[in-house]
């Protein structure tokens, strides 16, 4: 799995073939076909560790409206780390997506939501998780650096100033430039949690 990683990451879904996957490893195609029946396994599991290792760190004693924001902030960080990450988990059904909704769902329980509140508040959750966290890291990668990040930015908040139609995006797109992504979505996070015990 670990080789698996290094090469997504390195040369994203294309370069990772189990002919790749042997030379990396310096093995035979036996000792691959063994463990896994192809490129598809592969990348299902890659993902699966990625998220169980998120979830672990989330854990501990913590209490559950941390340990959510935990949760979502390691998916974010894994999805910006892992690009390749936030593509497998929208195709369902894989056991990482089994493993984060049982993660959110137990959390969710923790804090007191219930049945029949609990299915919707989980599907609403990680809804945002997975959409927000891939929304950001596809624009991060298309400017990779401080300067193509600013730039980027100012060119959407001149667009958004200039609908005259609509102010709303106006009054937002000042505070394109200056936002950080982590924070924001972080912040929608909060107002998620804030939602819920709301209605406790």
């Amino acid at each position: 799995m670990q080789a698996s990683i290094e090469l997504l990451d390195a040369e994203g879904e294309d370069g990772l073939t189990v002919r790749a996957l042997t030379a990396h490893l310096s093995t035979g195609r036996g000792a691959i076909y063994h463990h896994v029946a192809g490129k598809d396994d592969l990348l299902a599991a890659g993902t699966d560790a990625v998220i169980a290792e998120v979830i672990t760190a989330a854990g501990g004693d913590q209490d559950p409206s941390q340990a959510l924001r935990a949760l979502a902030l390691g998916i974010f960080d894994a999805i910006d780390a892992h690009p390749w990450v936030g593509a497998q988990l929208a195709r369902q059904p894989q056991p990482a997506i089994f493993r984060l909704w049982t993660g959110i769902g137990t959390l969710l329980g923790d804090l007191g939501v219930a049945e029949p509140d609990l299915p919707t508040a989980g599907s609403a959750l990680v809804s945002y998780v997975l959409g927000a966290s891939a929304q950001y890291a596809a624009g991060a990668r298309r400017a990779a650096d401080g300067e193509d990040r600013e730039a980027h930015l100012q060119q959407l908040a001149e667009q958004w100033a200039g609908d005259e139609a609509n102010p709303a995006p106006g009054d937002t797109a000042a505070l394109l430039v200056e936002h950080d992504d982590r924070d924001q979505f972080l912040a929608g996070v909060d107002i998620f949690l804030a939602g819920i015990a709301a209605q406790m």
